[in-house]
């Protein structure tokens, strides 16, 4: 038996074919979660749900046999179908006497520090009053591939709950759990009940099972549980079809699949993990040994730089961190290569001498 009874926060990933399976919304089944929301909250639970499901409601208003892939069809079909979105979880959650709020969510914001401060914020104020967030990604006005961004919200949900302290993730899909192979091709194919780690056996499962198989679908839910882990957050893929099955989930039930956390990593360390670096950062051998040691970076290990980006941008070190820079990109090239005491004839008097201090360094993976 699962136990759940430490989590206050809770985020609910839903996917378009759970919400409008076949293309078509469905309704009751938008009704039937809203029920169990209202009986989290009851519990004294917070939810915040993550809804997939605008492109898809627009495509279907604007009579298009096939989802769009152009992507300014897809914004278009994404500004018309958004506002129906939202009216569905309105009347649902509403019949439920809970307040809904729609919030639209783009990359930069998780980028940028102060507006990633000011959404937790603008949340918890949300949550103190009884409302439950409605979020999703603002794809009308995406200025990159859609679906690149967040992955069909996966990734967007594990952002969520990784900077918003949630003790669980639950991702609603239309397959009921993680198998150790394809089960469409295999019948002795075995459910994963529980992952304790994430390993490149589990991602190799996750690239050959489940009907999203074509989409690369299950794929990104293994990248947003393993953003999830390292807030310390679980997570539970689950069929979001059955009956009431956020209350079985809570409830402890075998369903599905429960990945595991690990260990929680402060605010400020998942805000850099999670940020899009500026730029990117060569370093030498020894540079690398004193950053596998947790040592901060200096000019002298630094090999190369590309990209622009300024003090306080958050930068990838040889693929396998990112660092909050305390140099400019400009300066770097500067310096680098330079022992560090010559940094501030180099610079000028009162720089610091590192690259990227050692708490301002992240390794991408445990």
């Amino acid at each position: 038996m699962r136990n759940f009874s430490d989590v206050r926060r809770i985020v609910v990933k839903i996917g378009t074919n759970i919400l409008a399976p076949g293309g078509i919304p469905d309704e009751k089944r938008i009704e039937k979660i809203a029920v169990d929301v209202a009986i989290l909250k009851k519990r004294g639970l917070s939810p915040l749900l993550v809804s997939s499901g605008a492109i898809g409601f627009g495509a279907i208003v604007l009579g298009l046999e096939d989802r769009p892939k152009k992507v300014e069809m897809r914004q278009a079909c994404a500004a018309v179908g958004q506002p129906i979105l939202m009216e569905h979880w309105r009347k649902a959650l509403n019949k439920q006497g809970i307040t809904t709020a729609q919030i639209l969510l783009s990359r930069e914001i998780f980028d940028d520090r102060r507006s990633f401060l000011n959404l937790r914020n603008a949340v918890e104020s949300l949550l103190e009053i009884g409302a439950v967030p409605v979020l999703n990604e603002n794809d009308s006005v995406s200025t990159s591939e859609i679906g690149d961004i967040f992955g069909d919200n996966d990734a967007l949900s594990a952002h969520v709950a990784s900077k918003l302290d949630a003790g669980l993730l639950v991702l609603l899909t239309d397959i009921d759990a993680l198998y150790d192979s394809d089960p469409r091709h295999n019948p002795d194919a075995r459910v994963l009940k529980v992952v304790k780690k994430v390993t490149e056996s589990i991602r190799s499962a996750a690239g050959r099972a489940g009907s999203e198989h074509a989409t690369g679908g299950m794929i990104t839910k293994i990248q947003a549980v393993e953003v999830a882990a390292r807030a310390g957050c679980r997570t539970v893929l689950a069929d979001g079809r059955q009956k009431n099955v956020l209350l079985k989930i809570l409830d402890g039930e075998d369903i599905g699949t429960l990945f595991l956390a690990g260990p929680k990593l402060g605010a400020r360390s998942r805000w850099i993990l999670g940020a899009r670096p500026k730029g990117e950062i060569n370093i030498d051998k020894g540079a690398l040994t004193a950053l596998n040691r947790r040592k901060s970076l200096l000019p002298k290990g630094v090999t190369s730089v590309s990209g622009v980006f300024e003090i306080g941008d958050v930068v990838l070190i040889e693929s396998r961190y990112h660092a909050v820079s305390s140099m400019s990109s400009e300066e770097i090239r500067r310096i680098m290569g330079h022992h560090s005491r010559e940094v501030q004839t180099l610079l000028g008097p009162g720089r610091k001498e590192e690259v990227a201090r050692a708490e301002d360094i992240v390794a991408l993976y445990q």
